[in-house]
């Protein structure tokens, strides 16, 4: 795998694939906030080295072992390789049922085909937003120059029980279509959610959802408001950042989990990047194997069983 400034590409889990789709937004500001305001960073864990797809190096951040899921988020893979057996066996055709999967390419080429009739190659800074639905089946294959890096994300989001059999649907977004920002010192890409006016392309999401790309040169401070009861988190793609007033260091490679509150605050005394993540809460039960994410142990057992016979796709 390639020097790990941290660069690595996210995948899907279980024999799935997509690229996180993230945006960046940051700015500055100099009102005070009362400490109860400000969200800490509760937890830090490590992502985890897995294999995914047919033979994908990647790294887990969300849904190992230590770290299942966070309520809405079930998944989040990085990637980030120069090595052509880190990656080339790629994603070949899987099903999806019941959850909307996020791929973002940093660096690097994805060919993308779905049973919905799309299909297309996907290049750094472009994102896809997948919504499963009732079934999609579906691959993802790298199409790199070997030598080059490989560099991308991929969220998996899950969909409300009265939205699991919903029509597939797909947004892909190019990198031109994201808004990039600067605020104060950071960088950013906004994909989703909103930001100083601006809103994200990605739109039409049950969980609202805020995916943030924010980079901070050395000494910047990062501010960002955030509904109260939203999920969020940070994942560290390079450097070491440090989060709300307790300046919770974390480093590259690492997920940090917030408290509820209103505002975010990072800083970055040699420069880091990260990606934030923050949305409703879904709060239902949750059931999943696989490529597939239900409410009941009996929805994955008819998901299978669609697949098998052909009806996941078809309805019929």
């Amino acid at each position: 795998m390639a020097r790990r400034t941290r660069r690595r590409f996210l995948v899907e889990s279980a024999s799935t694939t997509a690229f996180v789709a993230l945006g960046l937004g940051c700015q500055r500001s100099s009102a005070r906030r009362r400490p109860e305001d400000v969200r800490e960073i509760e937890q830090v864990f490590q992502a985890m080295r897995s294999r995914d797809g047919a033979g994908v190096s990647l790294r887990r951040a969300v849904g190992h072992r230590g770290l299942p899921m966070l309520d809405p988020f079930l998944l989040l893979d990085e990637i980030h390789s120069d090595r052509p057996e880190d990656y080339q066996a790629g994603f070949p055709t899987h099903p999806h049922r019941g959850f909307e999967t996020v791929s973002y390419l940093i660096d690097g080429r994805f060919e993308h085909s779905d049973s919905v009739g799309n299909a297309g190659i996907i290049g750094p800074g472009d994102c896809q937003w997948m919504t499963a639905g009732r079934g999609i089946v579906h691959s993802e294959m790298p199409r790199q120059e070997p030598g080059k890096d490989l560099w991308g994300l991929q969220l998996w989001i899950n969909l409300p029980a009265k939205l699991k059999m919903t029509e597939p649907r797909y947004q892909e977004i190019g990198a031109r279509s994201i808004p990039e920002l600067e605020l104060g010192d950071a960088h950013a890409r906004l994909v989703a959610g909103k930001l100083a006016g601006r809103k994200g392309p990605i739109d039409g999401v049950a969980t609202s959802p805020t995916l943030l790309d924010v980079t901070l040169p050395a000494g910047a401070v990062y501010r960002h408001s955030l509904p109260q009861g939203d999920t969020s988190f940070v994942y560290v793609l390079a450097g070491e950042v440090r989060f709300g007033q307790q300046g919770k260091a974390v480093a590259e490679g690492y997920t940090g989990v917030f408290n509820k509150g209103a505002h975010m605050v990072a800083s970055a005394e040699r420069g880091g990047r990260f990606l934030l993540f923050s949305a409703a809460p879904i709060g239902e039960p949750v059931a999943r194997r696989g490529p597939f994410v239900m409410n009941t142990e009996d929805e994955i057992r008819q998901a299978f069983e669609d697949y098998r016979s052909g009806r996941l796709v078809s309805g019929s």
